[in-house]
């Protein structure tokens, strides 16, 4: 009988390795159906300063798991890496990212940063189709490994099957993934001793500053410095809701080099420099206590300043009046040529459209994004992605997309988010970190004054003051599609690289 029952437990101790067996294999199998092996290629660049440089591209997923092993998300990336390098402590890293949120990774990747770039005219604007992709001679390469990120449900990245996209798509749960997304990187590449950044466009700076307080307080992972083009991390500045009146003044000086750019004012503003100092003079004074003012304002002060907006605006003074002293941007640029049946861009206010009628509140879509940079940067990406980077993949690359939508904030319910007070934690506890802003004058999605106002509020220790540098462009959101801002740009960076490791 003991025989029996030793023989019974053998056989249920081997049947339950089996099992145990076949669950490993299977969920083994379920990774590597949605982590399959990267496409890995070899390059090289010629640099506007004629050096060429050898690097590999390795394109693909990430898997991110539970501590169980159970696939959540599919988190897909092109990172670029300089070859011949012995010892990763000497080459810096750069993680990018755009933001929307709903945005990938094109802009920066195919406008700025990576090893290629897509051929607009020297203004910005969209060439005839077919669309050309060449080398990249500012590519930050040249300093800096490059990490492009698409977080969930944008380019190819997707939740594991069964899983609810709500579990990425917020302001925590994105900086939860992405943050996951950048330790495992850093892990399996042997990147912990490397000099590491963040580079972030428009939301994507909301994301870089939320995550250089989460990589330090949840992985220990201290960063070396953050670049912010088109910053906005308290969304209080730029929401033009009734009973906050903070947006108008921070966007006046934008409305202002808008109807500069399109000869709006009166010709005695020649200069841009000098009329802005005066609009934010204006804006920050004048301006601000009339808007808290109210209905306490007489009638000769509503004029009054009425008859500035006016002069600073292009719009006419009965505009403004019936727009109750606050004119909302879609407002503006509809408003600003509709005498001749044009509107101007939000992302780039430097781009006019055409609507089916004259009559609307708002423009029936931005110029800047759909006739200049859409078309352009959805063709590079996957044309670069097919051809130059040998990778395949059936789903639509998702560029900018409300795939993410709802957008979760419940962290901030009845407040606006403000990650700028992240930022400042941040930089107190890691005093070597340092911030490069890149701003753009006819950027009306995040106006450069709005930037300023947020920086001029975190109050962060005066010791640290010098570790944020502010540059800005005569372009808008994405500043580098404007060929001259991309020169100038591309030298900022890279003396702000050098800086910050010293």
């Amino acid at each position: 009988m003991k025989k029996i029952a030793y023989t019974l437990t053998l056989l249920m101790l081997l049947c339950n390795i089996h099992i145990f067996s076949q669950k490993d294999d299977a969920a083994k199998a379920a990774t590597m159906e949605i982590e399959p092996a990267p496409s890995v290629t070899k390059h090289s660049l010629r640099l506007a300063s004629g050096k060429t440089i050898n690097y590999t591209a390795t394109t693909g997923y990430t898997v991110l798991k539970t501590e169980d092993g159970e696939p959540r998300a599919k988190i897909f990336s092109v990172a670029y890496t300089l070859d011949g390098v012995t010892d990763p402590a000497n080459r810096t890293i750069t993680f990018a990212f755009n933001g929307g949120p709903g945005s990938s990774s094109v802009w920066l990747h195919m406008g700025a940063l990576g090893p290629k770039r897509i051929v607009m005219t020297d203004e910005g604007g969209a060439t005839p189709p077919p669309y050309k992709v060449v080398d990249n001679e500012y590519s930050w390469l040249e300093y800096t490994d490059l990490v492009f990120i698409d977080p969930v449900m944008t380019g190819y990245s997707r939740p594991a099957k069964g899983v609810d996209k709500k579990e990425f798509t917020g302001y925590e749960e994105d900086l939860e993934s992405v943050g996951e997304f950048i330790r495992l990187y850093t892990s399996r590449n042997g990147r912990w001793n490397s000099p590491k950044f963040l580079a972030g466009e428009s939301y994507g700076t909301t994301r870089a500053c939320g995550l250089s307080g989460h990589l330090q307080d949840r992985y220990g992972l201290y960063l070396n410095g953050l670049v912010l083009i088109s910053h906005i991390t308290n969304f209080q500045t730029a929401r033009f809701q009734i009973g906050n009146d903070l947006p108008y003044p921070l966007f006046l000086p934008t409305y202002a080099a808008t109807a500069w750019y399109h000869k709006k004012l009166s010709p005695e503003y020649s200069d841009l420099k000098k009329l802005l100092a005066e609009v934010e003079t204006f804006a920050m004074s004048e301006y601000t206590l009339a808007l808290m003012k109210g209905d306490r304002l007489t009638e000769d002060e509503r004029k009054g300043i009425a008859q500035k907006l006016a002069r600073y605006t292009g719009l006419s003074e009965d505009f403004v009046l019936r727009a109750n002293l606050r004119p909302v941007i879609h407002n503006f640029t509809k408003e600003l040529r509709r005498d001749e049946g044009l509107t101007v861009g939000r992302l780039d206010s430097r781009f006019t459209g055409s609507d089916y009628n004259g009559i609307g509140d708002s423009y029936e879509f931005d110029p800047s994004y759909n006739k200049a940079i859409y078309g352009p940067y959805t063709m590079a990406i996957n044309d670069h992605l097919k051809r130059s980077l040998n990778y395949s993949n059936d789903i639509p690359y998702e560029i900018l997309t409300g795939r993410v939508r709802p957008w979760n904030y419940d962290n901030v319910q009845n407040e606006y988010l403000n990650v700028a007070e992240t930022l400042r934690q941040a930089m107190h506890k890691n005093p070597y970190l340092k911030v490069l802003v890149c701003n753009g004058y006819y950027d009306l999605a995040t106006p450069y004054f709005a930037t300023q106002y947020t920086f001029d509020h975190m109050f962060l220790d005066e010791k640290l003051k010098g570790n944020i540098s502010m540059k800005y462009y005569e372009a808008g959101h994405m500043m580098y599609i404007h060929k001259p801002s991309l020169e100038i740009m591309s030298n900022d960076v890279k003396e702000f690289y050098g800086k910050s490791l010293k």
